[in-house]
């Protein structure tokens, strides 16, 4: 976990991303954000696990009551900034330090990927969601179609603390038999790791790959096939007791 230092957010995914207003880092967390209040009972408890620098949470704000949880102090000194209203917590996804059925809404946002035994976090998850609990999980996506484009240069190899990449229908399973999810919907985010081709420029190919993942964003409609992107996100519901039983 000491990969997860304040250098990680300069030199991996956050070094890649502009932090400002409209920024596709923001429109991403507004995304999240959106199928959160869409899905997710209002008024709620939330928890993001692994909130980094904490501007989804701090989104959701006035729409739950929040709390998140990441192994990066320096991360969550950063989030105190810009999510004052929730609860913060230095844990682990495959520790979570809330009782059972705490929340309403999780999310778990390009987090599993870093884990060495994803499934302990999985059972996490099912364990702090109540029965009907929403749950948002997102993962680079192993089965998507311009993938084999980038061959080892794509977005999901190039961060060295990705250590769990699975098929989506492996993370299917996990969420399912160890999580106790009834998964409702599972999609992509689009293909926004420019450049997919030589020669074309990068501007133009964000366009040309880019646009319909741009819409799905900024519209928060919901309608790219779960192989029509980078990411897979897929939106679940924690089973009741009888069903997890049956």
């Amino acid at each position: 976990m000491n990969a997860f230092d304040e250098n990680y957010f300069r030199t991996h995914t956050y070094a890649r991303v502009s932090f400002a207003r409209f920024s596709q880092y923001w429109w991403s967390n507004r995304f999240y954000a959106i199928l959160a209040r869409r899905h997710g009972r209002r008024g709620g408890t939330l928890l993001e696990v692994g909130c980094g620098l904490g501007h989804l949470v701090g989104q959701l704000e006035k729409s739950f009551k929040t709390a998140a949880v990441d192994v990066n102090r320096h991360a969550l000194g950063e989030a105190r900034a810009v999510a004052r209203a929730s609860h913060l917590e230095a844990a682990s996804a495959e520790r979570l330090p809330f009782a059972r059925e705490s929340f309403d809404v999780v999310i778990i946002k390009h987090i599993i990927e870093h884990l060495p035994r994803p499934e302990l976090a999985i059972a996490e998850l099912g364990r702090v969601l109540r029965p009907g609990g929403l749950l948002l999980f997102s993962t680079p996506n192993l089965e998507s179609l311009l993938r084999p484009l980038k061959r080892d240069r794509w977005i999901g190899y190039q961060d060295p603390t990705h250590i769990s990449l699975k098929p989506p229908g492996a993370w299917l399973d996990l969420l399912r038999e160890t999580g106790g999810m009834h998964v409702l919907r599972v999609f992509a985010d689009g293909f926004w790791d420019v450049p997919y081709v030589p020669l074309v420029p990068a501007a133009l190919q964000k366009l040309i790959f880019g646009g319909l993942g741009g819409l799905q964003a900024v519209s928060g409609v919901v309608f790219l096939p779960r192989r029509w992107g980078e990411s897979m996100i897929v939106v679940a519901r924690r089973r009741g007791a009888e069903e997890t039983s049956g």
